[in-house]
């Protein structure tokens, strides 16, 4: 900015404090007008302000707004082909091959770009297993992006150690930066392409910072399975006795709400790896969707809204009162906060838990209405679940949903990220659940009742009860009954929960119409594993849903 200007910003002094050696010519950067290096929150407020990126909202929170991309362009993404990624990448709709030769004239084209323009760095890691700790550099157009970068990753302030930060993976985020589909080879003005070789990936044209998050956590899919760590697209926590819980889901599932419990020490809200030692978070914050947020049903994330620190998207707010409305989905029903870990009030400060899990949970959010509310699955149908990643997106988390939600197959329960094929996670999750004796439960946190328009959705009391349960062994003796269609078992009683509640048939107006509306997606689970039989065993193929 000072370029423009006469006068100078407000951290322009101190933007070379905590500078690395390693500078950004060593990411063929060069002829750059300033660079801000590790600026703190503070700094980083007065930037976002003083450049008009964000305003500042009663009681403290950063308010951005996104433009256009109010969620993932996740149609965008691409991954550099080459050596190491040939044979490891699981080729397809959700990792699009792109050529090293397009990549390094994209790469020509952004250097080009960013001569004589500003720059914020911030130096990171992920990982809160110091074993597995990975240092990484998030270079931003945007001071909030910065912010964003701090919030969401582990830092340091130790001088020393940042002017020797030498990043293992670095992330360049330029949402001025337009990709051309005839130069690029993108599929629009929009991309996000990840290249392994390089160790480099390049966010074009995108203000959404949530892309900055899971392009890490996409980079960790990959590398950690070769050192034999889980990578899992999932919430923890663990109780006062060292029991640990895993919650896998998409967004809008429940992860964070359903993990955030204050009987319970949060691990993390959305990312994490299972290695030998443990659950270990990879970040040190959490991304929270807030749309019609409430202090009665989720008292600690609402807190998160009313403090400095927070970065609030897309949140309406009264430009004269700076009052945040939380109800108003006007922009997009994707609203967001990001905020650090710790200002959830009851967390595993270190982040990493040295036990193994007792509990996976798989959250899915069945819009038509006719899964129970919790099952229990034995270790091959838990293989055959994770694989099909059973839920439906919920309108705002992607670019292109409607208001009603979509049924969709996400292996894995995070298609978007994993980049290896889904047997080899799930593999690695069955090996883990032996080894460990980890009980495995599906979650319905969807509708009951009827598909989504005529029912309503789950009593989050009803699942936070079951939930109970289970984490105090509640359910362990009850008498369960086997499904017809799936074969799994669903507990007759539960404490706290009615017994017409376990049952959803019973919930419906027409029973006939709901077994018909059940089979229809026991042939769509079916019909979605037909991808995935030919690297499986014939334990997991046989663990699948039958037709009535």
């Amino acid at each position: 900015m000072s370029k423009y200007l006469e006068f100078s910003t407000p951290a322009l002094k101190e933007a070379k404090e905590l500078a690395s050696d390693f500078g950004l010519i060593n990411h063929g950067l060069n002829y750059l007008e300033k660079v801000y290096w590790n600026l703190q929150d503070a700094a980083l407020y007065e930037e976002s302000i003083f450049r008009n990126e964000a305003h500042m909202a009663s009681e403290g929170p950063l308010i951005a707004k996104t433009g256009k991309h109010t969620a993932r362009s996740a149609a965008d993404k691409f991954i550099v082909r080459e050596e190491s990624t040939e044979d490891n990448i699981w080729w397809g709709v959700n990792n699009r091959p792109y050529s090293l030769a397009n990549f390094n004239a994209l790469m020509m084209r952004l250097e080009a770009y960013a001569q004589g323009e500003e720059l914020f760095v911030q130096d990171c890691y992920v990982g809160a297993d110091p074993e597995y700790r990975m240092p990484i550099r998030i270079i931003t157009e945007k001071a909030w992006h910065s912010l964003f970068a701090r919030n969401m990753f582990i830092t340091t302030n130790n001088k020393d150690e940042l002017k020797k930060f030498i990043p293992e993976f670095t992330v360049i985020a330029v949402p001025g930066f337009k990709v051309d589909p005839k130069i690029d080879g993108t599929r629009t003005d929009t991309g996000i392409i990840l290249n392994f070789a390089s160790r480099t990936a390049i966010i074009a044209n995108s203000l959404y910072a949530g892309e900055i998050k899971k392009s890490i956590f996409t980079v960790l899919n990959f590398l950690l399975t070769f050192q034999d760590v889980l990578p899992m697209h999932c919430s923890a926590n663990c109780g006062k006795d060292g029991d640990v819980a895993v919650f896998f889901g998409l967004s809008g599932t429940g992860k964070t709400t359903l993990s955030a419990d204050p009987k319970r020490k949060l691990i993390g809200d959305d990312e994490h790896g299972w290695s030998k030692n443990g659950i270990f978070n990879f970040e040190d914050g959490c991304y929270a969707k807030v749309i019609r947020l409430s202090s009665e049903s989720e008292p600690e994330i609402y807190a998160t809204t009313k403090r400095f620190g927070t970065i609030l998207e897309n949140v309406v707010y009264d430009p004269v009162t700076r009052k945040i409305d939380l109800n108003d989905d006007s922009i997009t029903e994707n609203t967001r906060a990001s905020y650090p870990l710790n200002f959830i009030p009851n967390i595993v400060p270190e982040g990493f838990v040295n036990s193994q899990p007792k509990n996976i949970i798989f959250l899915t959010c069945d819009a038509s209405g006719v899964l129970p509310p919790i099952s229990r699955l034995n270790p091959d149908q838990a293989q055959y679940h994770f694989i099909s990643g059973y839920t439906s997106k919920i309108a705002g988390t992607e670019v292109g949903l409607g208001t009603e939600p979509q049924i969709t197959f996400s292996a894995c329960f995070g298609a978007p990220f994993m980049v290896r094929h889904p047997f080899e996670y799930a593999k690695m999750l069955k090996a883990r659940m032996l080894k460990h004796n980890v009980n495995c439960w599906l979650v319905n946190t969807g509708w009951v009742g009827g598909r989504f328009g005529v029912g309503k959705r789950i009593s989050i009391k009803h699942t936070r009860n079951l939930l109970n349960a289970v984490l105090e062994g509640k359910l362990d003796n009850v008498e369960y009954r086997k499904d017809k269609l799936f074969g799994f078992e669903v507990p007759l009683t539960c404490p706290n929960v009615p017994e017409d509640v376990l049952d959803p048939s019973k919930s419906w107006n027409n029973e006939e119409e709901y077994w018909n509306k059940y089979d229809a997606l026991a042939a769509r689970f079916i019909e979605n594993f037909k991808l995935f039989k030919n690297g499986v065993s014939i334990e997991v193929l046989n663990a699948g849903p039958k037709r009535l």
